[in-house]
């Protein structure tokens, strides 16, 4: 299954894999400058690491995976602020677990392995 990067900021980056046929060829158009729409990038997080994305102790749940233009407030979150306030998500913050940071820029396709 193919894995894709987006950043947060000029530091945060954040990998997750894409597993439905419909979203990695929506991706796909995003990377290639067709889609200039629906490209922040929303799901539900998983409390914990992922093998491609070990720098985080999370990862979206591929198969929730989305891409939006706009979302509402409550899920929106710095990838940072959700690693450091974890053990709150899922409650009264990202309820749900529903994660749509309206800061993500979807920038790459990833190799991993």
């Amino acid at each position: 299954m193919p894995y894709f990067a987006f950043m947060q900021r000029q530091d945060q980056e954040f990998i997750f894999e894409l597993t439905d046929p419909a979203q990695i060829a929506h991706a796909r158009r995003i990377l290639s400058g067709e889609e200039k729409m629906e490209v922040h990038v929303h799901g539900r997080i998983t409390k914990r690491t992922a093998q491609y994305n070990p720098k985080w102790s999370f990862h979206l749940d591929p198969a929730t995976i989305r891409f939006f233009a706009m979302a509402i407030e409550v899920c929106d979150a710095n990838m940072q602020y959700v690693e450091d306030h974890l053990d709150e998500a899922c409650g009264a913050f990202l309820p749900g677990c529903h994660w749509c940071p309206w800061d993500s820029k979807l920038v790459r396709e990833v190799q991993v392995g």
